[in-house]
């Protein structure tokens, strides 16, 4: 018997598992072409992992060899111990130097009908301009810098200019707003900001400059803020400079030299960090170190994503998050990829635009999200199928689960005009590439993210560690450290062991899964207080506590509900203090302040006002109850209510 608290939600979808789907059975030419063969991966990944990993990580250029692969005490994992690297020597400079130097590294697609390519050479010169002008600014090894800006050839430049002089950068989603960038720059101690003056967002252009103004008005350790100016449109007010502290992003490169010697780090040198919620109010510092990531995104770029070498790889991500770290930069350049990337809405300016790309680049592979299959299928197959998709042969989904329906829609419609495979996987910010996977020479079974990858040891356990048998809901828990997992959590190493004190000797994902007995997961969702909405992971008290900060709000709880697009959509419950007029315009305040505050993915789609919320005896608000009042089901106990 499981121990482990099942949402009805969860217990709905285990029981439709049980009832079985239909396999869609593998695609032999795909199978054919597999990068790796599983069975001999896992079994040596399971018998000797030093040397699985080691021989991973001879893919990679190396200043110094290790002197072991990995060490792992407690809670506490290195990997590729006494090992100097450089990140870019291993995405950029060995490509430079071969015949890849002038294959197309980057292809990209701008929302406003903009498009540029740099050939690996060019990014070689782009980046080591940046670099060394980061460098004059006083940047040096170990130092952070955010940078806020959207899907842009600049916003990939700059991660890689930090990552050639050993600085540690930090993307922040160009959608969050004020506060969530102010708490991030306070928490990494960034001494730069980078930033783009706006985004588009549906045909908008959104200004992003006035939040940085906002967010580093009186931040003392921000010496310098560097402002990509993308042009001003006509009627548009150009940009100006009001600070001493602020230069353009072009015209502090003038003269700056197209070599940066590489800053040789340690394997286990920081190499980014990235915030992402936690069920408290602090988002968490996720860390990633420099070795073990690249050998896990490097290794996982070919086996799980099929990469090859004269293929047009398309991520629709955003580099805001681990998949953009991950599968647009890091892991396809490692392995010398031809990378497409595009700004804006799958969907803008109409449903066909990512079809009328996939035919015009001719895309072989390409991830995406659940979000975004469900978006396209709720505009019919029409269009999709108005264009040649025949070299599409993969897509991959992650960042919630990926319905069944939605699955097989998108394998009739989307992948090679139905001759090609979607494959679903897992993974998490914490842990940097999928550890649950379909490859192709699996059968599919929808519902099913599929089984653990080679170096991954998972169970499915009770609260105590003991294991759930097969086909029921528990905790899904990794049984030794994966060298693409964090590291710590900045400023807060206690944070990162709670990870592993949960279920002492288990790192605890925070998911509810359920195996079946060929070693099929499916991950169901949350076990704690964090939504996932289109694959963004919000925490219920950061969106709490930017209702409560607006002036009229005495109570606030936040719940996620079903959403057929979405995966979950946030609903607000809120107790107004004494005396607040509780019209519309008062809910329209308030998802304003939560825009403003926290940015447009955590703005509540539905706010109740209620004169009270539901509360144990000892004060805590008790979620499930208002959950189920809104999705009119039984709220199950409420014996512990105070009233």
């Amino acid at each position: 018997m499981s121990d482990v608290e099942i949402s009805i939600t969860q217990q709905k979808t285990i029981e439709a598992l049980q009832k079985g789907e239909a396999p869609i059975p593998m695609r032999g030419w795909l199978a054919k072409q597999a990068a790796i063969n599983y069975e001999v991966e896992r079994s040596l990944a399971e018998d000797d992992p030093a040397a699985f990993w080691g021989d991973k990580a001879r893919a990679l250029d190396w200043a110094e060899p290790w002197t072991k692969v990995f060490e792992f005490n407690a809670t506490d994992h290195a990997w590729f111990v006494g090992g100097k690297l450089n990140a870019t020597v291993n995405c950029i400079d060995r490509h430079v130097h071969s015949d890849r130097r002038n294959k197309a590294a980057l292809l990209w697609v701008g929302e406003d009908g903009d498009e540029r390519s740099y050939t690996y050479n060019r990014l070689y010169r782009e980046m080591n301009r940046f670099a060394n002008t980061l460098k004059r600014l006083g940047v040096k090894k170990g130092d952070r810098v955010i940078l806020y800006m959207p899907l842009t050839p600049e916003g990939i430049i700059s991660m890689l200019a930090c990552a050639r002089i050993g600085a540690i950068h930090s993307v922040v989603y160009a959608g969050m707003g004020q506060a969530a960038l102010r708490t991030r720059i306070e928490d990494a101690g960034a001494k730069v900001v980078v930033c783009s003056d706006f985004t588009y967002r549906r045909g908008k252009a959104i200004p992003l400059k006035p939040i940085v103004d906002e967010a580093v008005r009186d931040l003392a350790s921000v010496d310098h803020v560097i402002v990509h100016r993308r042009g001003s449109r006509p009627g548009d007010a150009p940009v100006t400079f009001a600070s001493e502290r602020e230069k353009d992003f072009y015209d502090i490169q003038q003269g700056r030299e197209i070599h940066c010697e590489p800053e040789m780090v340690d394997a286990e040198h920081p190499l980014f960090i990235l915030y992402t919620s936690g069920t408290t109010g602090k988002p968490k510092g996720v860390v990633h170190a420099t070795g073990g990531y690249l050998v896990g995104v490097n290794y996982l770029s070919k086996a799980f994503y099929q990469i090859q070498e004269r293929d047009i790889y398309w991520s629709t991500s955003d580099i805001g998050w681990i998949v953009g770290h991950s599968f647009i930069v890091y892991g396809p350049l490692s392995i010398g990829a031809t990378v497409l990337c595009r700004e804006g809405a799958p969907d803008y300016p109409s449903p066909e635009v990512t079809w009328e790309i996939c035919e015009r680049f001719g895309v072989n592979v390409m991830f995406t999200a659940p979000t975004a299959v469900r978006m396209w299928m709720s505009h019919g197959a029409e269009a999709p199928g108005k264009f040649d998709l025949s070299k599409l042969r993969l897509m991959a989904c992650a960042g919630e689960p990926l319905n069944p329906e939605a699955h097989r829609w998108a394998q009739q419609h989307l992948v090679g005009q139905g001759n090609g495979q979607v494959v679903d996987n897992w993974w998490q910010t914490e842990i940097a590439g999928p550890v649950i996977g379909t490859l192709p020479t699996f059968e599919v079974r929808p519902g099913k993210a599929g089984k653990a990858m080679p170096g991954a040891r998972l169970a499915v356990v009770n609260h105590d560690g003991s294991p759930v048998p097969d086909g029921q809901g528990g905790l899904l828990v990794i049984k030794f450290p994966l060298p693409y997992m964090l590291r710590t959590v900045w400023n807060d190493h206690k944070r990162y062991e709670d990870y592993w004190k949960e279920i002492p000797g288990y790192y605890t994902v925070g998911d509810v899964a359920v195996k079946d007995a060929d070693g099929y997961f499916a991950v169901l969702g949350r076990s704690d207080d964090v939504l996932n909405v289109a694959g963004h992971r919000i925490g219920t008290s950061d969106v709490e506590g930017s209702l409560i900060r607006h002036p009229a709000v005495a109570e606030s709880a936040v719940v996620g509900l079903p959403d057929p697009i979405k995966g979950e959509r946030i609903m607000a419950f809120v107790v107004v203090k004494a005396g607040i007029s509780t019209g519309p315009g008062l809910i329209a305040s308030l998802k304003d302040h939560v825009r403003e505050d926290l940015g447009g993915i955590a703005m509540p789609s539905e706010i109740e006002i209620r004169p009270s919320l539901p509360k144990t005896r000892s004060g805590k608000i008790v979620r499930r109850a208002l959950k189920a009042q809104a999705l009119g089901q039984d709220p199950g106990d409420l014996s512990t209510l105070a009233d």
